[in-house]
């Protein structure tokens, strides 16, 4: 079936529902906890949990958010989110109360599913102070404690709608409606949300899967984090959509990933270099059958071409590829092709996907020559409707005649194919997590001891970059590495974290007082 056919004209509901009538009987998910359900049963609970969203009285448009690790309840509940046409609001599982209770007081999401017990940590509890005015209902997935309401009492509720009710939101789901609001921290330092339509999320997740090759054979492990959109969209999402079985993995161990691959056959497996760093580096590796992988996609982060090398020839992968995306971009702006040669996918992100323009431009937005270095601006269907309620922040982002700017920094190549440089913005990568320093120095600026902090990103071998903080201490006040990483353990999401830091007199700034954070990288990069 071609792109167009399959997607084009589609909404998720539609394009789901196309999905079921090929593959009824096919293996739709594998859950980690014995979870096996065909794509007819996991069809029928999808309009059961539709049910029971509007027996909450969720209709067209609200905002339900999911606050969960990946499985087959996340699944289920966004399958039935997106079948109301209601908007779906994922959300860091490693965010603190403080942090989803802004991301859920800015998107009105009016409920929210979300992990009981996790991490060691109870969710429901981390939003006793933060619960915002707009969330009526709270429903638990697993690991509720007494007195949550779970995820069987929140399908026992479907009992009081019908399902022609269901269908007919469905059938009124309209290509251009909101899919989702995907929120990503910028550099005011609060979390901004970025709207997506069900379109053009579809068009990307068609050009991602004909990119990889994906059948109806494939077992397809996702271990990125369903709250993202490489394990939401062109995760779980586009595994279904293809016909795929889709097996949902919550906590990344190499180890156990292992085990999965060889048990459960798993032939496609993609994520950012740290996966696969991880699993070259298991000793479980030499003793684990790997002969059933096929094929990966990996980004989000500088990738070596030993690394890529390694992928193919150790773990056996017969089509490694590269790509480059944003959440402003429905997560794919480009990407390699399974043609393409070691070198090429290698060292560049691939070329922009069909429909979408993309450029490298000078300070004055002028397209550089091919082979010279400019910020990397995108333009097409793929790129977001705007950020949440901030036409101002929509308006610095995406400029008048409808360009993107990431500010990334590339070079294009003669043939169109981009090799990502530098960034222009301060957020640096770790572990294929964006992270905003902006957004981490207001969290450590509440830090009783610190006077100033500036937080920039470093190399590290495993993780592709890390936070280093520079703090200048209050006066009277002393400031210990481990006192201080714990704290900041407490208040912010894991990834966050700064992984060093140091104690400074004071920050180096230019005349207007703005740190110069360029002195502060190379000061790490001479230490």
């Amino acid at each position: 079936m071609s792109r167009e056919t399959q997607f084009l004209a589609a909404t998720v509901p539609s394009a789901f529902a196309a999905s079921v009538r090929r593959h009824a009987s096919r293996t739709a998910v594998i859950g980690e906890y014995g979870e096996n359900l065909s794509y007819a049963e996991l069809d029928q609970l999808r309009i059961y949990a539709a049910r029971a969203l509007r027996a909450l009285g969720v209709k067209h448009g609200d905002r339900v958010a999911i606050w969960a690790p990946n499985g087959v309840e996340w699944i289920v509940a966004g399958l039935a989110i997106h079948t109301l046409g209601a908007v779906l609001v994922p959300i860091n599982t490693r965010m603190k109360g403080h942090e989803a209770g802004y991301v859920l007081e800015k998107s009105g999401a009016r409920v929210l599913f979300c992990a009981g017990h996790f991490l060691g940590l109870h969710y429901p509890t981390l939003l006793t102070e933060h619960w915002p005015k707009t969330l009526e209902h709270l429903v638990v997935l697993r690991d509720e404690k007494a007195g949550d309401t779970g995820w069987r009492d929140f399908m026992a509720k479907a009992d009081l709608a019908h399902t022609d009710d269901v269908l007919k939101c469905a059938a009124a789901v309209k290509p251009d409606d909101r899919m989702d609001i995907l929120f990503t921290s910028g550099t005011t330092g609060l979390p901004k949300g970025v709207v997506t339509t069900h379109q053009q999320n579809l068009c990307v997740i068609a050009d991602w899967s004909r990119a990889v090759g994906l059948v109806p054979e494939d077992q397809y492990l996702v271990a990125n984090p369903f709250f993202h959109s490489f394990g939401y969209k062109v995760g779980w999402l586009g595994g279904l959509l293809a016909g795929c079985t889709v097996l949902p993995h919550a906590v990344f161990d190499a180890g156990k990933i292992l085990q999965r691959i060889a048990r459960d056959r798993i032939s496609v497996l993609p994520g950012p270099p740290t996966l696969f760093i991880s699993l070259l580096n298991d000793p479980a590796r030499t003793g684990a059958d790997l002969s059933s992988l096929r094929a990966t996609i990996t980004g989000a982060a500088a990738i070596a071409p030993s690394l890529i090398e390694r992928i193919r020839a150790e773990l056996g992968f017969k089509v490694v590829l590269t790509g480059y995306g944003l959440t402003e971009t429905c997560g794919v702006v480009s990407l390699c092709e399974a043609g393409d040669t070691a070198e090429t996918i290698a060292l560049t992100s691939g070329k922009a996907i069909p429909n979408v323009e993309l450029r490298c431009v000078d300070g004055d937005g002028k397209p550089v020559p091919a082979g010279e270095a400019g910020e990397i601006v995108v333009r097409g269907y793929n790129v977001m409707q705007g950020y949440l309620d901030d036409e101002a922040e929509t308006r610095k982002t995406i400029d008048a005649d409808g360009w993107l700017h990431t500010g990334d920094i590339g070079i294009l190549d003669a043939r169109g194919y981009l090799k990502i440089t530098d960034r222009l913005k301060d957020m640096y990568i770790t572990g294929g997590f964006n992270c905003y320093p902006a957004e981490i120095e207001r969290i450590i600026a509440a830090h009783p001891a610190v006077a100033q902090v500036a937080v920039v990103g470093v190399p590290d071998e495993r993780q592709g970059e890390v936070g280093k903080a520079y703090v200048v201490a209050r006066p009277g006040q002393q400031i210990a590495d481990k006192d201080f990483i714990a704290w900041c353990r407490e208040h912010m999401a894991n990834y966050k974290v700064p992984r060093s830091v140091e104690v400074v007199a004071a920050l180096p700034t230019n005349a207007s007082g703005k740190v110069l954070k360029f002195e502060l990288r190379k000061k790490t990069a001479s230490a």
